[in-house]
């Protein structure tokens, strides 16, 4: 009795925190992502050298929930998208979103020494489709501007575009995805995609 009384607290307490989180404003789940993100690495030198395996559980763990990497394969394979089979986008998915978050791990990395400071967000009632705008303050340089394109799901915010410095990291890869398409077709983007991961991570 007390051992289903306690798995029913548990799955309760679940439960709410994921409700809680599911109803997070978008600039309060930027920020405590960010900073969870952050002090994950601060804290663990594997991490700041680059160790893979560390890698990817950050990015599988602290990032991957809370970004639509559906909606970015899409955004940064434009027209070319439709033209994919279930299977190709499911592939091509999953290779850009290890590319993708990847890169954004690292510059969270490089920047792990500065200081994050968030902007005020604008947004009326009822908003779907919001920018949270972030800036990274380093000592006696310009800040850089990271912005977060976000979008309201089912369940709860989700980021489908990081702008840094005002370069888009889904769109910056539209003309490179373009050009591998036209000379390999989307099987060459998914392997393209897939070496460059594998050599990212040997790296």
């Amino acid at each position: 009795m007390l051992r289903r009384f306690v798995s029913s607290l548990i799955a309760a307490l679940w439960l709410s925190t994921a409700f809680a989180q599911a109803l997070e404003a978008p600039d309060v789940l930027v920020k405590r992502v960010a900073e969870d993100t952050l002090a994950a690495i601060r804290a663990d030198k594997e991490l700041q050298a680059g160790n893979p395996a560390k890698v990817k559980e950050l990015i599988e763990t602290k990032l991957v929930p809370y970004f639509d990497t559906t909606r970015m394969t899409a955004l940064a394979m434009g027209r070319n998208w439709r033209a994919a089979s279930p299977e190709q986008q499911k592939a091509l998915s999953e290779q850009f979103k290890t590319l993708l978050i990847r890169t954004y791990s690292n510059a969270l990395t490089n920047y792990r020494d500065n200081t994050m400071t968030y902007r005020p967000l604008r947004t009326n009632p009822g908003d779907e489709d919001v920018v949270v705008r972030t800036e990274v303050t380093r000592t006696g340089q310009a800040p850089i501007p990271i912005d977060y394109s976000m979008e309201k799901t089912p369940g709860g915010w989700k980021c489908y575009d990081v702008v840094v410095a005002g370069v888009s990291l889904v769109t910056n890869y539209r003309d490179e995805f373009n050009d591998i398409v036209k000379s390999s077709g989307v099987d060459g983007l998914i392997k393209t995609l897939t070496d460059k991961n594998k050599g990212v991570a040997a790296k």
